[in-house]
C-alpha cells in the first residue's frame, strides 16, 4: 500500500513538474483569465443604459445583452471541458483566450443591436472554451490536496470579486471614455494571458481519443435559448401569443430530447448517476437560484441607479464599492466559520443574509443613501461572498478525484445557466410590470421603480428558496 502512495505521490510530482514549473505565476495567469470571464457577465451593467441609448435598444432588448453571453457559456461549459480533455487543457485554453478577446473588439465596435448581440454570444461560446480548460489546468498543477485547496481559494475568490468588480469597473470606465471600453478593456488582459501563459504551461500530453457529445450539447444550449426566449418575450407580446407558446414547445422538447441522448450516450455531458451524491446536487441546484438572483440583482441595480435614482454612470458604479468589499472581506473569513459551525449552517445563513439585505434594500432604496442603499449593500455583499465559497465547497463535497472536473464544470455551468433563467424571469415578470403601471398613467420613473420592487422580491424569494434546499436536500450517511 505504502508503495502504491508513493508511485502516485511521484506521478503527480513528475505531471506537475512536466506542466510548469512556476505553479504559483501559473495560478495568477488563470486567475486572471477566470476573472475576465466572470467580469464579463456584469461590467456590462452600468452601461447598459448608455447602450440602449447609442444603438436603439429598449429594456427587453437590453437584459439580452446579458443574456446573450451567460446562455451559450453555460450551455457549452461542459462540452467545453470534453473538448479539453479531448484536444489538450493548455491549447483549448488559448484557444478560447483568443476568441474571447477577438469577441471583445467586435463587441466594442458594435454599430448596432444585432452585431452587440452576435459578438456577446460568441464571447460567451469561447469563454466556455476558456474556464473549464483554466480549472483542468489548475488541479494539474496542485495535485496534492493542501496546496490545490490553497489554489482552489484564490479562484472562488477571484470569481466572488468578478462579480461584484464588473459593476465598479463598468461605472468608471463607461463615465471616462464610454460604453465601448467596457469591452476593449479585456483586449490587453487577454494579450497578457496569450503571452505569458505558454511560458508558464508545458505543452499538452497526448489525450485520448473519446467521442464528443455534440448532440447533448446542441439540444441542451438550444433548449435553453428557447425557454429564456419564451419567457423574454413573453411580457412583451402576451403568454398565449404563437410565437412564445412555440418557443416553449420547442424548449420542453429539446430538454427531453437532452435528457434521453444523455441517458444513452457511451460518453454523456451529464452522467445522471453523478446526481446520487446529494450533497453535489444540493451545491448545483443551489448554485442555479444563486446564479439566478445574482445576475437579476447586478442588472436591476445597475439600471435602477441610474433610471430611477438618477445617478450617472460613475456615481452608479462607485456606489458598488460597499458592496464589492463586503463580499470579499467575507469571502476570506468564511472558511473560519465553516470550520465552527458547518459547512450548510454557514450556507443556509448566508442566503438568509442575501435576501434580507434584498428586502431592505427594496423597501429602504428612496430613504436616503446611508440607511437605503450603502448599508443594505454591505449586507447583500455579505451574502453573496459566503453564499458562493459555501455552495462551491458543498457541490464539490464528497466527489472522487476522478469526477472534480465533472463536478466543477457542473456547478458553473449551473450558475450560468441559472443567470440566464434568473434573468428572463424576473426580467420579464418587471417589464410586465412597469407596463402595467404605465397604462395606470404613473410617470415613468415611478413605474420603472415599481417594475424593479417586484424583480427584487423575486431575488430575494429565489435566496430563500435556495436557503430550504439546503436543508432539505441532505445525504441521509452525512446526516
Amino acid at each position: 500500500m505504502s508503495t502504491e502512495l508513493s508511485t502516485g505521490a511521484t506521478r503527480a510530482e513528475t505531471t506537475t513538474a512536466s506542466r510548469s514549473t512556476h505553479r504559483w505565476w501559473a495560478l495568477a495567469v488563470l486567475a486572471l483569465a477566470q476573472f475576465l470571464v466572470v467580469l464579463d457577465a456584469s461590467i456590462v451593467n452600468i452601461a447598459l443604459p448608455s447602450v440602449g441609448i447609442a444603438l436603439g435598444l429598449d429594456t427587453t432588448a437590453l437584459a439580452w445583452v446579458i443574456t446573450a453571453y451567460v446562455l451559450p457559456f453555460g450551455g457549452l461549459l461542459l462540452l467545453g471541458g470534453r473538448l479539453a480533455d479531448r484536444f489538450g487543457h493548455r491549447r483549448v485554453f488559448l484557444i478560447g483566450a483568443a476568441g474571447f478577446t477577438a469577441a471583445s473588439l467586435l463587441a466594442g465596435l458594435s454599430v448596432g443591436g444585432g452585431m452587440l448581440l452576435a459578438a456577446r454570444a460568441v464571447q460567451g461560446g469561447f469563454a466556455a472554451l476558456l474556464a473549464p480548460a483554466s480549472l483542468a489546468l489548475l488541479t494539474q498543477l496542485f495535485p496534492d490536496a493542501e496546496a490545490r485547496g490553497k489554489a482552489l481559494g484564490v479562484w472562488g475568490a477571484v470569481a466572488g470579486m468578478g462579480s461584484a468588480a464588473g459593476v465598479l469597473l463598468g461605472g468608471v470606465l463607461t463615465a471616462a471614455f464610454g460604453w465601448p471600453a467596457v469591452f476593449f478593456v479585456n483586449m490587453p488582459v487577454g494579450i497578457v494571458v496569450l503571452i505569458v501563459l505558454p511560458r508558464l504551461v508545458g505543452r499538452d500530453p497526448r489525450g485520448a481519443a473519446e467521442r464528443m457529445d455534440a448532440a447533448g450539447a446542441a439540444t441542451a444550449t438550444l433548449g435553453l435559448a428557447a425557454v429564456v426566449a419564451a419567457l423574454t418575450e413573453g411580457s412583451a407580446l402576451g403568454w398565449g401569443h404563437p410565437l412564445v407558446l412555440g418557443l416553449a414547445a420547442a424548449g420542453v422538447a429539446l430538454l427531453a430530447a437532452f435528457v434521453l441522448i444523455e441517458r444513452r450516450a457511451a460518453h454523456p455531458l451529464v452522467p445522471f448517476r453523478f446526481f446520487r451524491n446529494r450533497d453535489a446536487a444540493a451545491g448545483d441546484l443551489v448554485m442555479l437560484l444563486v446564479g439566478g438572483a445574482t445576475v437579476a440583482l447586478f442588472f436591476a441595480l445597475s439600471v435602477y441607479l441610474q433610471e430611477v435614482l438618477r445617478l450617472d454612470a460613475l456615481a452608479a458604479g462607485t456606489s458598488q464599492l460597499p458592496l464589492a468589499l463586503a463580499l470579499v472581506g467575507v469571502a476570506g473569513v468564511v472558511p473560519v466559520v465553516v470550520a465552527r459551525i458547518g459547512l450548510r449552517p454557514t450556507l443556509t445563513a448566508s442566503l438568509l443574509v442575501l435576501a434580507a439585505g434584498v428586502v431592505w434594500f427594496a423597501v429602504a432604496a428612496p430613504t436616503g443613501l446611508l440607511t437605503g442603499f450603502i448599508l443594505p449593500s454591505v449586507v447583500i455583499g455579505a451574502g453573496l461572498g459566503a453564499a458562493f465559497v459555501t455552495t462551491t465547497q458543498l457541490a464539490v463535497r464528497g466527489v472522487a478525484d476522478r469526477q472534480s472536473g465533472l463536478a466543477s464544470g457542473l456547478v458553473n455551468t449551473s450558475q450560468q445557466i441559472g443567470g440566464a433563467l434568473g434573468l428572463a424571469g424576473l426580467g420579464s415578470a418587471a417589464a410586465a410590470r412597469t407596463a402595467a403601471l404605465l397604462a395606470q398613467g404613473q410617470p415613468s420613473a415611478d413605474a420603472t421603480g415599481g417594475g424593479f420592487q417586484l424583480l427584487f422580491a423575486g431575488v430575494a424569494v429565489l435566496a430563500a428558496v435556495a436557503a430550504t434546499v439546503t436543508v432539505v436536500v441532505r445525504d441521509r450517511r452525512r446526516r
